[in-house]
């Protein structure tokens, strides 16, 4: 082993910008300011790959690659350069490349495992045993990767980003706010149908939606169409117009039919201090915290109650929710520097403790 531990951090990549492109670079930031090591960034590009052009913009700067599936070359010199292999999911390609090179693989598993017998399922589970350990984003990913035995290796490491730092006091913040990629089943339509229901007062209770993808045209034709009043597109926005956004909303609603295998988005606003809105879906209310309100998914009448709930809601009561939800988090999230430590000692051959 060389005098700085070399990692490389494989992940597939689909060509947007999303939550587990954003968790790769937060721990190549981290690892990057210890001084003991040196970092590479693979992108791995799945079938239907195409660079989005939110990712190219986040990736302005950094220094990744992009290798195609299968047995790439450049691929195959990045694990062979490395100490220790982090992989995204249970690709089992990647997999056989790195035992085939004898190099320590530690996963971070981020979706959930669908309990089928088809060739893909059974892959990809023998290639999550073959890790020498396996961090998963969520107890719900856990549960359904491992349900009767834990296997010794295995632990919940809850995945985070470069959180937003900031506070804004709870009687100067206003409305709800939403983010993520706007696509089946992730909500945003789900949102704007309950927020058109809900009794409030929507000057007061303004609802900002940010993110974009496929039904962002249908979004905004919906809300002309109903004249949906107090409602905010502004699509795809960088991280300090992001932060404000949220910094500045009494909630954040995050309302997902998908089973979420966490939920970051709520895990942001909750480090600045805003509760979250949430469905039962997956491990989001793992997310969410204790101090989030909760229905069902795909229920805008549901959700729409929530909003008349929140909008209700005393200003002390809010005050203490926001404060509790921030300071709650801090016992349920690892700090970035874990990765740093738990790479050194995975180096040195050393298992867990």
């Amino acid at each position: 082993m060389s005098a700085k531990t070399k990692v490389v951090i494989v992940s597939p990549c689909q060509g947007a910008y999303g939550g587990i492109e954003a968790f790769v670079l937060a721990v190549a930031e981290a690892l990057r300011r210890e001084p003991d090591f040196e970092v590479r960034i693979c992108f791995k590009e799945v079938q239907g790959f195409t660079l989005q052009p939110n990712l190219k913009k986040m990736l302005a700067g950094e220094r990744v690659m992009f290798v195609d599936r299968g047995f790439d070359r450049d691929l195959r010199e990045a694990i062979d350069w490395a100490d220790v292999v982090h992989l995204q999911n249970a690709p089992p390609d990647v997999t056989f490349l790195t035992k085939l090179a004898r190099k320590p693989l530690v996963m971070t598993i981020h979706n959930y495992n669908v309990n089928e017998l088809t060739l893909h399922r059974v892959l990809w589970r023998l290639s999550a045993a073959w890790a020498t350990e396996r961090w998963y984003n969520s107890q719900f990913v856990w549960d359904t990767w491992e349900p009767k035995r834990k296997r010794a290796g295995s632990r919940k490491i809850a995945t985070t980003s470069k959180l937003p730092e900031g506070w804004t006091p709870p009687g100067q913040r206003r409305g709800f706010a939403f983010i993520g990629r706007w696509v089946a089943n992730k909500g945003v339509d789900t949102l704007l149908d309950a927020y058109a229901m809900a009794e409030i007062d929507h000057a007061k209770w303004p609802l900002v939606l940010m993110g974009d993808g496929p039904l962002r045209t249908l979004i905004e034709y919906a809300i002309d169409k109903r004249q949906v009043s107090g409602a905010r597109v502004l699509g795809f926005v960088d991280e300090e117009t992001k932060r404000t956004e949220i910094q500045n909303a009494r909630w954040m609603v995050v309302p997902p039919n998908t089973r979420e295998d966490f939920g970051l988005t709520a895990v942001e606003a909750r480090h600045l201090g805003v509760p979250c809105i949430i469905t039962r879906d997956g491990g989001l209310p793992e997310a969410g915290g204790r101090q989030a309100l909760i229905c069902e998914p795909d229920d805008p009448a549901a959700l729409a109650k929530l909003l008349e709930q929140a909008a209700a809601m005393d200003e002390a009561e809010y005050a203490q929710r926001a404060e509790r939800t921030r300071e709650e988090l801090k016992t349920e999230l690892e700090p970035i520097e874990f990765y740093a430590s738990a790479f050194r000692r995975i180096a040195r051959g050393e298992p867990a403790k």
